[in-house]
């Protein structure tokens, strides 16, 4: 899912990661994702295995899946 939010210009995708148990999976990765270029703010839930991810533009897939690696966990895809 791709949408608009009420900040013109910015773009909101969700993205469904598995390997999320607990808060501070949530942190980790979202420190991870909030270091790429662009990235104005990242939510992540572990309980639902989704992160919503709100930037300037759309972000190329193999970027986040690049984080969300480093962060240890997989991105399975957009949602």
């Amino acid at each position: 899912m791709t949408a608009q939010t009420d900040n013109p210009g910015s773009v909101t995708a969700v993205y469904k990661v598995s390997g999320m148990s607990c808060g501070h999976c949530e942190g980790t990765i979202s420190g991870e994702l909030s270091g790429v270029a662009g990235v104005s703010s990242v939510k992540a839930v572990a309980s639902a295995g989704e992160v919503t991810v709100v930037s300037a533009a759309p972000l190329d897939e193999e970027t986040v899946r690049a984080a969300v690696d480093e962060a240890g966990f997989e991105l399975v895809g957009k949602v």
